[in-house]
């Protein structure tokens, strides 16, 4: 069975009923190599054809469905068609000719890329897959065409080649006419099969929401610059969500959604979309909430990139709850607990006394939901307009590092997401070795639940493969540093851009004695060491990053280096101890590489040990 995305399920509220007998048409006679995409816009026009469909072997295609009847057709041009509908005779598009132009608005743009077009033979410079368009009437039969038209006339408008009629699409149809009929309607048929590389292209000229990186281009370029221009702006190597992200974050619906993801899923690649498609539709404000500062940078720059910056307003959650207190003018409550336990608890006291307002926003999305404590959850949830009640919570138990996890049901902090919880395992970010690695260090510290709400999650390598981890020993901190300066300066020497590069520490005065040491070389670095520079942190600068482990939730970099690994904040444990928190927090910082991983240590203890013994096994 081919792919529909969304899913059928999803389609059907705003299908209509010739809509959804040709889609399951095509799901019932289409193999499972077919892909199929139901009512996506398409570029900067957003002309939406009807369905979109996909074949390694056989091309593009783009079909338009027209739920007419044929008595209701009173004269077919070129161009236009009047059509008897409810409210009269009405004007509308010819639907070849609306097919052709959603058609041609994506092939005009996918030409101008290099790596989609034949360099040699017969075909150099045309794309190097087929492509057509058509339409289907699922409720006019083929003879009704005949009849009511002259051959000549119809090859003029609606060409037999181009067109699937009712009695062509039956329950009974055979799924080879069925498929030839389809590929009739393609102007010529060659090349070779589309190789996966090549599928992701399209899809990142098609759709360029599900792209990874905002900075690689744009889908349509300015009139005034030349293809030569456009060629030369776009990426060598480009990088999308895979299907299964894709499908996920297209089927998103109303109502509370919960997504558990592993480390390196996509997580908040589906909540950047998920924003994205909210900020269409609601015309409230959307609040995005998570628990680390630094992250929540990097949000605001991804939010301000996709252009919805106005609709979409992005927290640290401490700092949403002093943006409330200020706004609706309520006093921080006096007692000898910090600062900022007083303001989450007069928050939530201003909320129950009716001074700080529920129900202030269209939409809800927490990031980093497994670092959230149950009060702040049911204190967030009440702030979703009940009318859309709309809300998305993410987490990854596997990397709640600030304290063992409280046993709580999400319902009981008001999170409806019942039958509507979706399990990511595949891991994107690491590579197969980084992954294993990081996983069998950490897993007997995992803290399994009984509770089916938050599991732990192995994660699954989606198959990329690379280098080794790299584990060094030395006699003290200065030994480290040395060593990690001699690493950036070869990384550079060998092509590598600084902004790739972070070098992450568990806590102590590790942070403060490399920074002193880049600066004393001169090495554009950025610490991330107060909350200032953690608000003000712009991961598309090309410095290095410095940052606790604690601060790295949520980012990704190409080279990671991790200096006095083995530090622990309490010294009075016995030797044999090893709190469970500290191993997620290494385990946060093994996972934020993607492709190179270097740690370093000089403290002996049972964090050390386990990591020589995993280097072991390794």
């Amino acid at each position: 069975m081919a792919e529909l995305i969304p899913s059928l399920n999803t389609c059907l509220p705003k299908m209509t009923a010739g809509e959804k007998r040709v889609a399951r048409r095509l799901l019932d006679l289409l193999e499972d190599d077919y892909l199929l995409w139901y009512d996506i816009p398409l570029g900067k026009q957003r002309r939406y054809p009807d369905f979109i469909l996909m074949h390694p072997a056989r091309g593009l295609l783009f079909l338009e469905v027209k739920d007419w009847l044929a008595p209701d057709i009173k004269h077919i041009s070129h161009t236009t068609v009047e059509l008897l509908t409810n409210s009269g005779l009405k004007v509308v598009p010819n639907p070849i000719e609306q097919a052709r132009q959603s058609a041609y608005q994506v092939l005009n743009q996918l030409e101008r890329d290099p790596q989609l077009k034949n360099s040699i033979g017969k075909y150099q410079g045309k794309l190097l897959f087929p492509y057509g368009y058509g339409v289907v009437f699922p409720n006019i039969n083929r003879a009704q065409f005949n009849e009511g038209m002259p051959e000549a006339m119809r090859s003029k408008v609606l060409p037999d080649h181009l067109l699937i009629c009712k009695d062509e699409m039956t329950d009974s149809a055979n799924a080879e006419t069925f498929q030839e009929q389809l590929w009739q309607m393609f102007n010529y048929q060659f090349g070779d099969k589309l190789t996966l590389p090549q599928i992701d292209r399209i899809r990142w000229h098609l759709f360029p929401e599900i792209r990874i990186s905002s900075q690689q281009g744009t889908f349509f370029a300015e009139a005034t610059a030349t293809s030569t221009d456009i060629a030369q702006q776009l990426p060598a190597i480009i990088q999308i969500m895979d299907i299964q992200q894709e499908q996920l974050a297209r089927n998103l619906g109303d109502g509370h959604r919960v997504i558990h993801g592993v480390a390196g899923s996509g997580k908040t690649l589906i909540l950047g979309y998920r924003c994205l498609q909210l900020a269409q539709v609601l015309h409230q404000p959307i609040l995005v909430l998570c628990f680390n500062i630094t992250l929540a940078a990097r949000l605001r720059i991804f939010i301000e990139a996709k252009g919805i910056g106005e609709k979409v307003q992005v927290y640290h959650f401490h700092d949403w709850c002093g943006e409330q207190l200020r706004a609706y003018h309520v006093d921080v409550i006096k007692a000898q607990t910090p600062y900022w336990e007083r303001q989450v608890n007069s928050v939530i006291a201003g909320v129950a006394r009716g001074q700080i307002p529920k129900g202030q926003y269209g939409a809800l999305l927490i990031d980093e939901g497994h670092d959230f404590e149950p009060e702040w959850l049911a204190l967030v949830t009440q702030m979703v307009d009940p009318q859309t009640n709309s809300m998305l919570l993410l987490y990854d138990d596997a990397q709640a590092i600030y304290k063992q996890r409280r046993k709580f049901s999400l319902a009981s902090v008001g999170v409806q997401a019942q039958g509507r919880t979706t399990v990511l395992k595949l891991n994107y970010r690491n590579t197969r070795e980084i992954l294993q690695f990081a996983y069998d260090f950490a897993k007997e510290y995992f803290t399994h639940s009984d509770d089916a709400d938050i599991p732990i999650v192995e994660p699954q390598g989606a198959g990329r493969n690379g280098e080794a981890p790299v584990i060094k020993q030395f006699s003290n901190l200065n030994e480290e540093i040395a060593f990690c300066l001699r690493c950036l300066q070869n990384w550079q020497k060998n092509g590598k851009a600084w902004g790739d590069i972070a070098i992450l520490y568990p806590g102590g005065m590790a942070g403060t004695r490399i920074a002193k040491a880049m600066q004393k070389v001169a090495l554009p670095f950025f610490w991330l060491a107060t909350s200032s520079n953690k608000r003000n942190y712009r991961p598309d600068e090309n410095r290095i990053s410095l940052m606790p482990i604690s601060s790295s939730k949520g980012l990704e970099f190409d080279t990671v280096l991790i200096l006095d690994s083995t530090f622990m904040l309490d010294r009075n444990l016995a030797s044999t101890d090893t709190p469970s928190e500290e191993v997620r927090k290494l385990y946060v910082g093994l996972t934020r590489a993607k492709s190179h991983l270097v740690i370093t240590y000089h403290r002996e203890n049972s964090l050390s040990r386990a990591l020589q013994a995993q280097q072991k096994t390794s």
